[in-house]
């Protein structure tokens, strides 16, 4: 394993970086990149910490991952929460994973979070390894959606 990856805040400057990670997130689940609706979702997040927050692992070669933080509310908590919304390491197995969540673990606490929440693909076993490592629990509930 390299040595720790340096993690920050995302700023306006590094979108064009997180675009390109972003497609690599979706190509790795068989999708293709909506980058007009992903700069909507995303231009919000740099500018402010008002509706989330956007994390980067950076390395001498440039951005390597980033995680995507949205704030929430949860009446079954008392509380606000978050929704770790997006994920995603371009170099696995160096630990930048790892750093990273354990980064959006303390911008949550730092931000009055009382509960992080996220979501996997059915057939992601590995991802949700790893959320196990960092003290996530698998629940029952089924997420729905509607699009407006």
């Amino acid at each position: 394993m390299n040595s720790s990856p340096s993690i920050r805040p995302a700023t306006p400057d590094d979108e064009a970086q997180i675009l390109t990670l972003m497609n690599g997130f979706c190509e790795s689940e068989g999708k293709s990149l909506d980058e007009d609706r992903a700069r909507a979702g995303l231009a919000p997040l740099l500018e402010s910490d008002t509706h989330g927050k956007v994390l980067v692992a950076e390395s001498a070669n440039g951005l390597t991952a980033y995680a995507v933080i949205c704030w929430s509310w949860s009446v079954e908590i008392g509380g606000a929460e978050a929704c770790l919304d997006e994920i995603y390491v371009s170099n696995r197995g160096e630990g930048t994973g790892s750093a990273l969540i354990n980064a959006v673990r303390d911008a949550c606490i730092a931000r009055g979070m009382r509960r992080i929440f996220l979501e996997t693909e059915a057939i992601n076993a590995d991802a949700r390894r790893l959320y196990e490592r960092h003290g996530y629990e698998e629940e029952d509930s089924i997420w729905m959606a509607l699009t407006l």
